[in-house]
């Protein structure tokens, strides 16, 4: 007989699709999903999902009820996770999303955020660490570490291959989400420091977020609309191919966990020109295998981009280099692998 898991959080994101994916096909678990239906798109919208949040718990429990569930599993622990250690199951796995996952930092609800992160930590019998930043947050806040798996998911790197690109112009990609803390505005006003000198280049911005028509207007504004594309949501089977006919991926927030879209871009060839945050740190040496930016920093992003640019031996050998480093270290195939086995084991264990 099948076991079967339950899955809280958004299971339209490409992040949850992958762990998911890989449990069904390594673990050989049954998948059920609950998530939050409220769209946290306006205030009133916002107040309607924190209500819809302060019930979920019983809406929880009732689904447990009917399918009996071996295991719970969650993505943030601060949101979704909690709603996992209050779920009442025998046994829960929770994932901390960014970097602490107590976003944003000068918030009113920092310390209500803090108390329900530190409940679910104590609750979960297995805490992910998608890489070593959050497992750093984890010790600090006093974290019984044989509980933590720090392990990337990983990609899917048949999928996302490697390509050859000897395009005489920067052509950049960015896929993160349309959204103030992704610095899209600082990414346009490097690039229009670009138009201005005369370089040539193209722009991919994939995704959606509540910055897009912004966006689209201060491309206009800045006169680089003529080179930039905004994709739009696009289904994860169409990336690959954009991050192959790319040479430079770009990413800039503010705050990073662990980045599958680093690790699919390094995978694809792409040279990464990231922001200079300890999420990134953890895989980018800045002018060793990628370029690190000062947040908000344009001047420097544009001068980077050009360096980088001018420089394609050593472009070449940082693409090689990183291509390695994803199949040692973020590869699907293995990784979610283990991660399958650790459930059965920790299954097992409960179970007796």
């Amino acid at each position: 007989m099948k076991r079967k898991i339950l899955f809280l959080g958004e299971s339209y994101r490409a992040d949850a699709i992958t762990w998911m994916k890989g449990l069904k096909e390594f673990g050989d678990f049954e998948i059920i999903t609950w998530e939050l239906q409220t769209p946290n798109n306006s205030k009133i919208n916002r107040f309607k999902r924190i209500l819809e949040y302060l019930f979920s718990p019983f809406a929880i429990r009732k689904i447990i009820k009917k399918e009996k569930p071996d295991m719970v599993i969650a993505e943030r622990t601060t949101s979704y996770g909690f709603l996992a250690a209050l779920s009442g199951s025998k046994t829960i796995a929770i994932a901390q999303q960014g970097r602490t996952d107590l976003w944003p930092e000068g918030s009113v609800l920092y310390p209500l955020k803090k108390f329900i992160q530190k409940y679910a930590f104590k609750k979960a019998h297995l805490i992910h660490a998608w890489g070593p930043v959050m497992a750093i947050h984890m010790k600090a806040t006093g974290v019984d570490m044989s509980k933590v798996l720090v392990l990337p998911k990983g990609i899917d790197l048949s999928i996302f291959a490697p390509s050859t690109n000897n395009s005489n112009k920067i052509e950049a990609i960015v896929t993160r989400s349309l959204m103030p803390e992704y610095r899209h505005d600082s990414i346009l006003k490097a690039f229009a420091i670009l138009h201005q000198k005369e370089i040539d280049f193209s722009l991919n911005i994939v995704g959606d977020g509540t910055r897009l028509q912004h966006l689209k207007d201060l491309a206009k504004d800045l006169q680089i609309e003529k080179k930039v594309i905004f994709t739009g949501r696009i289904p994860n089977t169409e990336l690959p191919k954009l991050l192959q006919e790319s040479n430079i991926y770009i990413s800039m927030p503010i705050t990073e966990g662990v980045s599958a879209s680093l690790f699919e871009a390094m995978a694809c060839n792409c040279y990464p020109v990231v922001s200079d945050i300890p999420g990134n740190q953890s895989w980018i040496t800045h002018r060793k295998n990628g370029q690190l930016i000062e947040i908000d920093n344009i001047e420097m992003l544009a001068e980077e981009l050009i360096w980088s640019f001018e420089n394609p031996e050593f472009r070449n050998q940082a693409i090689i280099q990183n291509r390695k480093f994803v199949e040692e270290n973020a590869n699907y195939d293995i990784n979610m692998k283990v991660i399958s086995e650790k459930y059965h084991t920790i299954l097992n264990r409960n179970s007796n």
